[in-house]
């Protein structure tokens, strides 16, 4: 088992708040925490606006700050950082391989357009071996929307966003309320299901479990109506299913209060308005192939995208 929660830090707001939260989630684990800074490289390794010198010298400048803000608010806190050269994804991925999770920050951009997960993030939850939460930058309001983000090491360190001792500190935002599952009782994973008590019970935050599935369309169009006795008839069998379901999990999980709920809707639809008032969501990803690549899923890639709350993919066979 390894001991370590690995973060990657790029200096950017999103990173920033992904760096709080993971050394926050290490603290409670009792693990070190492992800052990896990934230096973009490829088809064109150098920057068009600054020369490799430069580059590292930022990077480095990037990694020292963290570090520092780190060390003064958590002292306790064991930390690791690993500077490498390579494609963001890649290293990423590999990374996941040797930790017990893996942080990223996704941008967003506000309610009506969703979230932006990047060109690193979304390949990196295809390919991680082990669960990965993607994190939200704090809110800000209109005004400091309409401001530049400066990362760390690009100004003089008093700028919004140049560390999270400016403009508000994100344990501070971080959302409340219960831990979210979204289980399909079609593939009730093992993995996932301890992954949501395990982080329940480290919390000592209450575990809400919905159950979400749509009604089948009928000839290509929208489904028909559902006598009430007959909705009534599915959601009861459709809830007795997920009680028996999570019944083993509970007896040895005591402590961990549960709400579990099936609801008839449409899943990645429910679960984002639900985690609006949860502190994490979390879903499953199936570990599968085609001849197309990995797939995410379709409900993970819209809770990815749109979810505001942290979300945490977990990986399943």
């Amino acid at each position: 088992m390894f001991q370590t929660v690995t973060v990657g830090l790029d200096g950017t707001r999103e990173s920033l708040a992904a760096v709080d939260w993971a050394a926050r989630e290490a603290l409670a684990r009792g693990s070190t925490l492992q800052l990896v800074q990934v230096r973009e490289t490829g088809a064109y390794p150098y920057s068009p606006i600054a020369d490799d010198e430069v580059e590292r010298e930022w990077a480095q400048t990037i990694t020292n700050e963290a570090l520092d803000d780190l060390n003064t608010r958590m002292p306790e806190l064991a930390v690791t950082v690993e500077m490498v050269a390579g494609r963001p994804a890649h290293v990423l991925a590999d990374a996941s391989a040797e930790t017990e999770l893996l942080v990223l920050g996704s941008r967003g951009l506000g309610t009506v357009f969703g979230f932006i997960v990047g060109s690193t993030a979304l390949p990196t939850v295809a390919h991680t071996a082990c669960p990965v939460v993607l994190v939200r930058a704090p809110h800000r309001d209109r005004d400091e929307e309409a401001q530049p983000v400066q990362p760390y090491g690009t100004g003089t360190g008093t700028e919004t966003g140049a560390g999270p001792e400016h403009g508000g500190d994100p344990a501070t935002e971080t959302p409340g309320g219960d831990i979210l599952l979204g289980l399909d009782l079609g593939h009730p994973c093992d993995e996932l299901i301890a992954f949501a008590f395990d982080h329940a019970e480290r919390h000592a935050t209450p575990l809400h479990v919905v159950h979400a599935w749509d009604l089948p369309p009928t000839y290509g169009m929208r489904p028909l109506p559902v006598p009430p006795a007959m909705t009534n008839e599915l959601l009861a069998a459709q809830n007795q299913a997920l009680a028996a379901t999570l019944r083993p999990w509970q007896e040895a999980r005591p402590e961990v209060k549960v709400r579990a709920e099936a609801v008839i809707g449409q899943p990645s639809r429910l679960l984002v308005e639900a985690a609006s008032q949860a502190s994490m969501l979390i879903v499953g990803r199936r570990n599968r192939r085609s001849r197309l690549g990995t797939h995410v899923g379709t409900v993970a890639h819209a809770v990815m995208h749109h979810a505001r709350a942290p979300v945490a993919i977990v990986p399943h066979d």
